[in-house]
This record gives structure tokens, sequence and C-alpha cells, in this order.
């Protein structure tokens, strides 16, 4: 494929797309499950009750540790046979708890390619979810002085987007929105008018998953499995 030319504005998701995420909430879950130890739903009737749970919370209270806790003891209260304790809530948001104590693990090559992108391009992050732990994980990764503007939004819908795009003054034609989400990172960016940079991860979040739309007319969709080939792209 032909190199993009620089001078492009290449918008960044940060959860599984610079550093890993999600694989910690599904250890959490994963052990959450092994307590419960329900002896009627199956462990995967259990993961779909709290993928409901979660879709709940989300819309009450929004992304963040705090919303999955939250969504823990809930499911925990309404699947439990017998009464939630004291001991057992805090037993549930130890689980939790684990994620916060989770060093930053950058994905490979994710370090050396953002220097090398950020010397063509103007790089923007733009992550959704918890004000303070978003900026706070920016922060830990190290990863901060490559971006020119950092965004972290509610909820990343075309709205939102073509926010982003009027308060950035960015030209549609040379943007680009690059993440491993398609329901938050490609498709509403297509939808926005942007082009998107599919990055494929094994352990996207399943309330993350869908079909990527086809790009409109005169927009490009770009699909990859590895964040440093973008440097082999831009």
């Amino acid at each position: 494929m032909k190199r993009i030319a620089p001078g492009q504005t290449l918008m960044i998701d940060a959860d599984d797309t610079l550093w890993e995420n999600n694989v910690y909430f599904e250890r959490a879950i994963a052990a959450f499950i092994g307590y419960l130890n329900h002896h009627t739903y199956s462990p995967a009737e259990v993961r779909h009750a709290l993928n409901a749970v979660e879709r709940e919370t989300i819309l009450a209270h929004g992304y963040g540790l705090s919303s999955f806790t939250r969504s823990l003891v809930t499911c925990f209260e309404r699947l439990s046979p017998s009464p939630m304790t004291e001991e057992k809530r805090q037993r549930v948001i130890s689980f939790a708890q684990t994620i916060a104590e989770q060093e930053i693990e950058l994905l490979p090559g994710v370090d050396v390619a953002l220097a090398e992108l950020a010397t063509r391009h103007s790089l923007i992050l733009m992550t959704k979810g918890n004000h303070a732990e978003q900026a706070d994980k920016l922060t830990r990764s190290g990863l901060a002085p490559h971006f020119t503007a950092v965004e972290i939004v509610a909820e990343k819908d075309p709205k939102t987007y073509r926010q982003v795009i009027a308060r950035h003054e960015l030209a549609p034609h040379t943007s680009w929105m690059i993440g491993n989400s398609p329901k938050s990172d490609i498709n509403p960016a297509l939808a926005a008018g942007l082009h998107a940079v599919f990055l494929f991860h094994k352990d996207t979040w399943v309330l993350e998953h869908a079909a990527v739309d086809a790009p409109p007319d005169g927009q490009q969709l770009i699909e990859l499995d590895s964040f440093r080939a973008l440097c082999d792209i831009f």
C-alpha cells in the first residue's frame, strides 16, 4: 500500500490500542464467576447476566472501574442464592481492585511507533471513560509527550466525533481514527466523515464487538493486526 502523505491528523484510541486493558477485566470476571460458583447457571450464563448488568450500569453511571465494580456487586446480589454479606461484598470488590493495581503494559511496538508517527503527523489521544482514570493511565504510560491534544469523552458516537473535529478544526479528508473497537472507534468515526484504521485485538471487550462498516465513498478504511504496522502506512 502506498504511504499516506505527511501532515495527517491521527486520532488514536487508548485502551487495547496503546496498552492492554480488557484482559485484566476478563481475569477479574473469571475470578468473580468462580467465586459465585452458581449451581444452576453455567459460567456462560453468568457472564451473559453480567453483560446485561454492565449495559444498565453504563447507561446510569458511565464507563470506568467504579461502574465495573458496581456491576459485579449488582450481579452477585441478583444471582447469589444466599444474601450478600459485607464479607462477600468486599470479596467481590477485591476482584475489581486488582485492575486498579495493574501496571500499564504497552502493546508491542507502541512507544517506538508513536515517537516515529509524531515526527510526520499530529497525534490526538481519543479515549472514552472516567476522566481521572484515563488521564492517570496516560500519565503512567509515558506516552503523553507524543500527543498534541487529549480528548477523554463520555461516549464515542458520531456526534462526539463531529464535536472533536470542530473543536480542533480538523479537515476530515486528512484525519483518521485509529482503534480496536468497531463499535466506538471505527463505525462512528466513519459516520462522522473520518478515515479509519481498525487495529485487531483478540481481547476486545465483548460490549465493543460489532461488524465493521464499509467506508462511505471518498473515505478509507484500513485493517491492521499490529500498532507498529502503522509506520509502514503513515
